[in-house]
């Protein structure tokens, strides 16, 4: 089924942005950072000062650095009566924004009326050095300070002052003159940084047997369980099917932890005593850098732990010194799965946690994250619209997130990235946000979202440079709406063929996926909580990758329900089945001779494939690789991106979109729950039929030789018989030869009723009569 084509304005556009990969510009930056534009910058590093005169009424002074350009200003910290301070800052001028041939370097004392100037070096902007990477860093050199008139004065200021590009090493650290207007304090929150995610561990906890139980009363069986708490992590076994005070379980829990550890695992063995009150009997606590790590599924060794009992004397909860209960465990880390943090139709990284585990790379892929055009506002200051855009791309176990452009709808990062590949069906999320942090926004401000481009590797040719620009679409309750384009640049550059070709033939994920799995209902709920846990860790770097950042880089509300999806995943079946359908129809057509030409070339065919049943299977390979060339020059020759035609997203209706932005539990209107509800019943209901028609067909098919109708199987028995002596004396090809003729029969041989089989089979009996 050939899917309508998106809105022009929702499409994939190629572009020509003016990047070194692919031509020769002789110069080093192209070879290594060449998926991104040149950006020219000056640098200014001021590194310290000395002999600084006293300003004040002690002698001393407090000093701090001002570099002017032009307009812009870059102010260094200052430090308290010290006349050596040590700085170390630097500070990069856009030369696109230069607008001054003086580079001004002034030494001033903070005071509390007025800052005192202390000296200044003065450069002349055609004089600065060019730096280009991997050359060395330029070495600081002293400069002696002159006065306003150019005359000699105290003191001495090292700087070292160049001009570079993107690429030079002093670039994420220093302070933007595109980014004057953020403070000192807030400088931090808008640099570019490349963040880890914490290592994931699932932790399986076998909890076999305890003894000694010592229950408070004890005239009644005990109907023990274990509750296992890790961090925010809490599970419980079923209660013990031997009521006595040596209970068994025998049963798996499973928690997700990441390094390093930091929080116990905590046993608690609980006797319930009534409904909702629950006695405890004993508890461990257990160390997970103690725990044993193992690799594949061998078990490991088990361990008896003993129970403590805490009791309450006088409101304060005390440990009972004497114990003799004690609980039989099997704890280890398991390093043989893949920790599953995120979508998994969208994994980035399928390899096991251990790293022995780990095969070598089949090759690397490059970003560059380029520019952004059209962005929306997302917030007001100073009366009128702005954004303060930034990047995050998320792939293995690697984050990056670029520098903020501050009050910008045209950003240029410019930035590149690298990640090493280890699977090709993988999937790289780039995200766009606006940055509500820098302008005192700390304080229940949140980073919103701007849009969402996926590539998935596989889709790439190797060694090939993509450079598109990607439509930035979000789903508000108001509808699809664009919030602008990101211009890309990606190459998938593979460093073995032979192995990566040899990937396809391995699973996708670990092989303790298979040879002890894990349920769907464990894994979304380790999923879940793995997506918290990293979500949790990288808030609290510095500067943090805030919580709603990662959770929507991670889909985590993937799974939550949403009319508009169930219909375009329908859709999508359909879409799937077209091929099938279309195959049919034209049988059907083939059947019924609306071609006569064509279908007496099948029938031709169909003879000569039952004369030569040798040609059967390699008539079927031979037609599918000949559909696979001639499908080749129209090869998609740009990776996917989102479609808003495939998703429904402009076709939902607005209360189907209000119920998917709606919070769980709902926070909607009593009467607005009731007709959704009503609404899901409904739908539940069709769906509910056509599984009972699904069942009632295989029920009727079991009916065949069950005896339930005796008469239908009496026939049915008696047509095999006949069929297995008539098969046996019948030459198999003249069996097939007359069937097929049979089905190819003329029109004016069929009839408009249904076949007699077919009636047969819809007169056996199914168990829907014995439905309530």
């Amino acid at each position: 089924m050939q899917k309508p084509p998106q809105s022009l304005d929702f499409a994939l556009k190629e572009t020509s942005p003016n990047i070194g990969a692919g031509s020769v510009t002789g110069d080093k930056l192209s070879c290594t950072y060449d998926l991104v534009e040149q950006m020219q910058y000056l640098y200014v590093r001021v590194v310290k000062a000395k002999d600084l005169p006293g300003k004040d009424v002690t002698g001393s002074c407090d000093p701090y650095v001002e570099v002017k350009l032009g307009n812009y200003k870059g102010v260094t910290k200052h430090f308290e009566k010290k006349s050596n301070p040590e700085w170390n800052q630097v500070f990069a001028f856009s030369k696109d924004r230069i607008q001054a041939s003086i580079l001004e370097a002034v030494v001033k004392d903070k005071d509390f009326v007025h800052d005192d100037f202390m000296g200044k070096v003065i450069f002349e902007l055609n004089d600065i050095p060019k730096r280009i990477p991997p050359d060395s860093p330029l070495a600081p050199q002293w400069y002696r300070l002159d006065d306003r008139k150019g005359v000699r004065m105290k003191g001495e200021l090292m700087l070292a002052v160049w001009m570079g590009t993107q690429a030079d090493e002093a670039f994420p650290d220093a302070w933007h003159s595109d980014a004057a207007s953020v403070g000192p304090e807030s400088v931090n929150k808008i640099r570019s940084k490349v963040y880890l995610s914490p290592k994931l561990w699932y932790v399986r906890v076998n909890v076999i047997e305890a003894q000694d139980l010592l229950p408070s009363d004890k005239s009644r069986y005990p109907e023990v369980f274990v509750k296992v708490v890790y961090a925010n992590q809490a599970l419980r076994t079923r209660i013990s099917q031997s009521k006595s005070i040596n209970p068994m379980w025998n049963e798996d829990l499973m928690f997700v932890a990441a390094e390093p550890f930091e929080e116990p695992l905590v046993l608690t063995v609980e006797d319930k005593v009534g409904s909702g009150k629950d006695e405890v009997l004993g508890k461990c606590v257990i160390a997970l850098q103690n725990v044993q790590r193992r690799l594949d599924h061998k078990p490991v060794n088990t361990r008896w732990f003993n129970l403590e009992k805490h009791l309450i004397v006088d409101g304060e909860q005390k440990k009972e010194i004497k114990f003799a209960s004690r609980i039989h465990l099997r704890v280890c880390l398991d390093g043989g799965y893949h920790v599953l943090d995120e979508s998994t139709h969208y994994s980035s990284d399928l390899r096991p946690t251990a790293k022995q585990l780990w095969k070598p790379s089949i090759g690397i892929f490059e970003l560059g994250i380029i520019s952004a055009v059209g962005l929306m506002p997302m917030k007001a200051k100073d009366s009128r619209g702005t954004t303060d855009a930034y990047c995050v791309a998320k792939y293995g176990q690697k984050w990056v997130r670029t520098r903020t452009i501050v009050d910008s709808f045209t950003p240029k990062w410019n930035e590149q990235y690298t990640w090493e590949v280890f699977d090709p069906c993988t999937v790289i999320s780039i995200g766009v946000f606006d940055n509500g942090h820098i302008h005192g926004g700390d304080k229940g401000g949140k980073d919103s979202r701007i849009g969402k481009v996926r590539i998935r590797l596989s889709t790439l040719e190797a060694d090939r440079v993509y450079t598109h620009s990607y439509p930035l679409l979000v789903l508000n309750p108001s509808g699809v709406k664009k919030m602008g384009e990101i211009q890309l640049a990606v190459r998938f550059t593979c460093s073995s063929l032979v192995n990566m070709l040899h990937m396809y033939s391995h699973p996708l994920l670990p092989k303790m996926h298979y040879i002890h799995p894990l349920s769907v209902i464990q894994l979304d709920s380790l999923r879940h909580q793995a997506m918290q846990i990293v979500a949790m860790r990288l808030n609290r770097a510095e500067p943090p990758l805030r919580k709603e950042v990662v959770e929507y880089m991670l889909d985590v509300d993937s799974h939550m329900w949403s009319m508009r999806r169930s219909k375009a995943n329908f859709f999508r079946i359909m879409g799937v089945l077209s091929g099938v359908i279309a195959v049919g129809k034209w049988l059907d057509q083939i059947c019924h001779w609306k071609n006569p030409l064509t279908t007496i070339l099948i029938h031709v065919l169909f003879i000569i494939l039952v004369l030569y049943p040798e040609l059967i299977l390699p008539t079927i390979f031979l037609y599918l690789f000949l559909i696979g060339i001639w499908n080749f020059r129209w090869r998609p020759r740009h990776p996917p991106h989102m479609d808003t035609k495939l998703s429904h997203a402009d076709a939902a209706h607005p209360d189907e979109r209000d119920e998917e932005f709606d919070t769980f539990p709902t926070s909607r209107p009593s009467d607005i729950v009731r007709m959704r509800y009503d609404r899901l019943r409904s739908i539940a209901g069709r769906v509910q039929t056509v599984v009972g028609d699904m069942a009632t067909q295989g029920e009727r098919f079991q009916s065949l030789l069950s005896w339930r109708d005796p008469r239908a199987t009496t026939l049915f028995v008696t047509f095999c018989l006949i069929a297995a002596i008539v098969l046996y004396v019948t030459p198999f090809q003249v069996v097939a030869l007359l069937s097929g003729i049979y089905v190819l029969r003329h029109p004016r041989f069929r009839h408009k009723l249904p076949s007699a089989p077919l009636n047969f089979f819809r007169r056996l009996p199914a168990r829907s009569d014995s439905m309530l």
